[in-house]
């Protein structure tokens, strides 16, 4: 008996362990270069595709050199390439705020090898390093039992649409959500889309423009669609509910697309910035 309490402690302290390991992934630059080599960019893009479902904490960037140059020019050199990868960071919807560390730690010296490794090795030190922190998981707290308070449902976007609507009303797509970097909704809002889908086939008389937003870029930039590598992954969004709803029954002439880039964040979880929503722009008598 003891010893089966002693290996259900080891494994849950192990899960809890294993919940917590940081994520981590480095990329190579050429000689004397801060822009990413194409398959180094695409091996990072990969990486930042897995962190779609990571809750993150914090994200560090270092940047290194090889032991040639001056200290003062690999350390400008080291900074310019971590510099680089938090921009990529950005243009991936990838929010500054979880980036805690942007630092260039200069050269790494080479270590005593073997002759015929050295050029090896120099490559293997022309680097930036990245560590994804994630959020340490909640100890789960059993809450005294309440008494239960009804609350006033709140409308879901078909009823909303379907119900008094103005000119001028802006109606958010809450259960919409994208993919990091991609125009194409998960696969869990595909129901929730056709259901609103089916309620503006219903309302004939409403016209609208579909707005299309990111998180998480500078400014008011718009991202990367990683699909097309063209920085205007807002409009993509847009374009992809227009074409949507096209396809479901929706009259194209009372529609219209436009990408807002990243104008009107919402605030909160930068997930909810990839969104869509509508503005009402006619309603029929």
């Amino acid at each position: 008996m003891n010893k089966l309490l002693v290996l259900v402690f080891l494994t849950l302290n192990c899960t809890f362990a294993f919940s917590q390991k940081e994520l981590t992934h480095e990329v190579y630059f050429d000689t004397d270069k801060y822009n990413l080599p194409p398959t180094e960019e695409n091996r990072l893009l990969l990486f930042i595709s897995t962190l779609t479902d990571v809750d993150i904490e914090s994200i560090s960037i270092f940047g290194f050199c090889d032991d040639r140059g001056a200290d003062t020019y690999n350390l400008k050199l080291s900074q310019q390439r971590a510099d680089a990868i938090k921009t990529i960071f950005s243009s991936n919807e990838i929010s500054d705020e979880l980036i805690t560390n942007v630092d260039g730690k200069g050269e790494i010296l080479l270590k005593i090898v073997e002759e015929k490794n050295i050029l090896k090795i120099r490559g293997l030190n022309r680097k930036v390093e990245i560590i994804v922190k994630p959020i340490p998981p909640k100890p789960v707290v059993k809450k005294p039992v309440a008494k239960v308070v009804k609350k006033e449902k709140k409308k879901d976007t078909p009823e909303i649409i379907k119900g008094d609507v103005k000119v001028g009303d802006k109606i958010i797509f809450k259960n919409i959500l994208f993919k990091t970097g991609y125009s194409t909704v998960t696969p869990s809002s595909k129901k929730t889309l056709e259901a609103i889908a089916k309620a503006l086939v219903e309302r004939e008389d409403i016209y609208f423009t579909i707005q299309g937003h990111v998180c998480c870029t500078q400014y008011s930039r718009d991202a990367v669609d990683r699909k097309t590598k063209k920085r205007n992954l807002s409009e993509a969004r847009a374009k992809y509910v227009y074409d949507y709803f096209a396809k479901k029954g929706v009259d194209k002439r009372r529609m219209r697309h436009l990408g807002m880039r990243r104008k009107f964040p919402l605030g909160g979880d930068p997930k909810y910035d990839r969104r869509v929503e509508i503005l009402i722009t006619y309603v029929g008598k």
